[in-house]
């Protein structure tokens, strides 16, 4: 008798860059509470550029297209850069001071990405103090959206290689067709 192992995928959860979206909107959440008036349109387009980046990937997982994905792939990423230049402008607006790409506490943000089974909770010592917290999102919206980038372009050259669903759709029927 065999005996099969099915091993649960977690498909679109186990990304990376799905996994840092994921903190990215909880830390912005969170940001937002403590740092942006909850009557502001600000507060609502962060939280909501942020929910968008996250959602898209889910969503985009979920196509059987290379074209839907692309597309959806492709609002996540707008959304994150949406959301970067918010944390941008806050620090600016502020008058607070951007961390220099290499400097010491960007390079410690950075390392937590590459920690397994990162959560929220690995970055959650930033978030009080709005110019630190403000930095570390930079730092991983940077992160995740070269990861994002780096999958579009893969993406792409799949699409330019094997064709869109429809266009192989349209084969198989084709050779349906012949058969007949």
């Amino acid at each position: 008798m065999v005996i099969k192992i099915i091993i649960e995928s977690k498909g679109y959860k186990s990304l990376p860059f799905y996994i840092q979206s994921e903190i990215i909107y909880d830390f912005t959440v969170a940001f937002c509470n403590h740092y942006i008036d909850k009557r502001s349109r600000t507060h609502d387009q962060m939280v909501q550029a942020a929910r968008s980046g996250k959602q898209n990937i889910a969503e985009g997982y979920l196509q059987k297209s290379i074209e839907g994905k692309l597309k959806l792939l492709g609002v996540a990423r707008g959304s994150l850069e949406e959301l970067l230049n918010d944390y941008q402008d806050f620090l600016r607006q502020k008058g607070l001071m951007i961390w220099e790409v290499n400097s010491t506490n960007a390079r410690k943000v950075r390392a937590l990405a590459y920690i397994n089974y990162k959560t929220y909770n690995d970055y959650k010592l930033y978030i009080n103090n709005s110019e630190d917290a403000a930095n570390c999102m930079i730092c991983l919206i940077n992160q995740t959206n070269r990861l994002l980038d780096q999958k579009l372009r893969w993406l792409e050259e799949k699409f330019v290689k094997e064709g869109g669903f429809r266009e192989n759709l349209f084969k198989k029927r084709m050779e349906f067709r012949k058969r007949l």
